[in-house]
């Protein structure tokens, strides 16, 4: 009876141990959380204050933030997705008068680019049969009208060059916003776009591997492009030119 006692008096010690032992751990690691959680929100940024609209005037793509895909029907099995990487786009922008809005886009036909297509399969993209780079080293965008549909959703009605054939094209386009700059950072003011738009390849002279009709036998008449596209504008003004 004794060593029975004795033992139950050992594990109930054991467990009381156990317990704070386990206590001590829960304490300490909240602790070094909130430590951790202190340090993570003294290191982190400062709010970006709200930004001022952007200023009227002329902007000029930042190569480093557009891009500029294009998604064609491979054989009715898959969406192929190809791009171009050379582009460069000018725009005259007013935020108090968005439909006064004027772009011009260059696109470098040579710079059409195909993942890890065979070198055949660009040749041919390239070759007189599509694109002929050789011959036609641009492709061009000129906007003539815009027309909002939203408070920042609009249609950018224009002419599109293609292998020295123009024909009309209609964009669907979002503004996204910009800012008159930040000191030291980016000095100069900035605005987003997205767009996106089709037109059938045929039309430019293209109708190499369209299917035939009831077929998916070739590669799609149709062409889907999207654009995402930041324009640097205007620098800040100097402190001491700043409007009163």
């Amino acid at each position: 009876m004794m060593s029975t006692h004795r033992e139950l008096l050992s594990v109930n010690h054991a467990t009381a141990k156990a317990r704070r032992g386990a206590v001590a751990l829960l304490v300490t690691t909240l602790y070094l959380q909130g430590g951790i959680s202190q340090a993570a929100e003294a290191t982190k940024s400062p709010a970006m204050p709200a930004a001022a609209p952007p200023p009227a005037g002329q902007y000029h793509l930042d190569k480093s933030h557009a891009s500029l895909v294009l998604r064609v029907n491979h054989l009715g099995f898959s969406t192929y997705t190809t791009r171009f990487s050379r582009f460069d786009s000018e725009l005259t922008f007013d935020p108090n008068n968005v439909p006064a809005s004027k772009v011009v886009t260059t696109i470098d036909t040579s710079s059409f680019e195909m993942d890890a297509a065979p070198q055949a399969c660009i040749d041919i993209v390239k070759g007189q049969q599509m694109l002929d780079a050789v011959k036609f080293r641009q492709i061009v965008f000129k906007s003539e009208r815009v027309r909002m549909t939203g408070p920042k959703s609009m249609e950018i009605t224009g002419a599109l060059t293609l292998r020295g054939v123009t024909r009309p094209m209609v964009l669907s386009a979002t503004y996204n916003g910009g800012y008159p700059g930040m000191p030291e950072m980016d000095p100069q003011a900035r605005i987003g776009f997205s767009a996106h738009g089709s037109f059938k390849r045929s039309d430019f002279g293209m109708g190499f591997g369209v299917p035939a009709p009831g077929t998916t036998m070739g590669v799609g008449d149709l062409v889907e492009f999207a654009i995402e596209a930041e324009f640097n504008g205007p620098p800040l003004p100097a402190p001491g030119n700043a409007a009163h």
